[in-house]
């Protein structure tokens, strides 16, 4: 006897934003990844998660008890995946590039220090840099693992932030918007571009350091 679609129990419905009070914002990051890994390979589908994580979870989950703590918690692994990446390959791999029309693997490293500069100096109030300077003048490994390691102590100043001052205005791409904000758009503008780190990696036959057993 076949059922009728009446007599099907419903299914049910979840919804992430009810399970994420249960975890850090460390631990979000992790799940949303596990869940939807294809969003790193997405960098708007990934910077609207990332985005809407570090609003979502209530205070009482966050690192620190703090809107900043959950930045950080958002950030910290992203770059430390990506620069892990960067300090490991060999310098024979900075001149990859997948096509002929995007960055290679260099470029790519110049450029997330560079933005991380710009956007961190937007979170902290300082005047703004050049996003492309260090792109544009760093050429060897040496020279760009030391700029990209200099810019993320420079914005681990950002991340260190009271809540208070983070809610103060600020001006980034032209626009006017909390300091947080910045803090948000750095993590996600990392996390884009370790998602195209990932594809070069794979590239290259080796594998993530965000996919290897711990």
């Amino acid at each position: 006897m076949t059922l009728g679609l009446a007599a099907r129990a419903p299914t049910p419905t979840y919804r992430i934003e009810d399970a994420l009070g249960m975890f850090t914002g460390g631990e979000c990051l992790r799940l949303l990844t596990a869940i939807q890994p294809e969003l790193v390979m997405r960098p708007n589908l990934f910077a609207t998660g990332v985005l809407s994580l570090l609003f979502a979870v209530p205070l009482s989950a966050q690192d620190a008890n703090s809107a900043v703590g959950t930045a950080r918690t958002l950030w910290e692994p992203l770059i430390g995946y990506f620069t892990t990446a960067a300090e490991e390959l060999p310098e024979s791999t900075y001149a990859f590039k997948p096509t002929p029309e995007v960055r290679s693997m260099g470029q790519l490293i110049g450029h997330v220090a560079g933005a991380q500069y710009l956007i961190c100096g937007a979170a902290l109030g300082d005047p703004p840099r050049a996003e492309d300077a260090i792109e544009k003048t760093r050429k060897t490994k040496a020279e760009l693992v030391a700029a990209l390691k200099e810019s993320t102590q420079y914005c681990a100043r950002a991340y260190s932030q009271s809540d208070k001052a983070v809610q103060g205005k600020t001006k980034l791409f032209g626009q006017e918007h909390t300091r947080l904000y910045a803090l948000g758009v750095n993590a996600t503008h990392d996390a884009e571009h370790y998602g195209n780190m990932v594809t070069y990696l794979r590239l290259n036959g080796i594998v993530p350091p965000s996919s290897r057993r711990q």
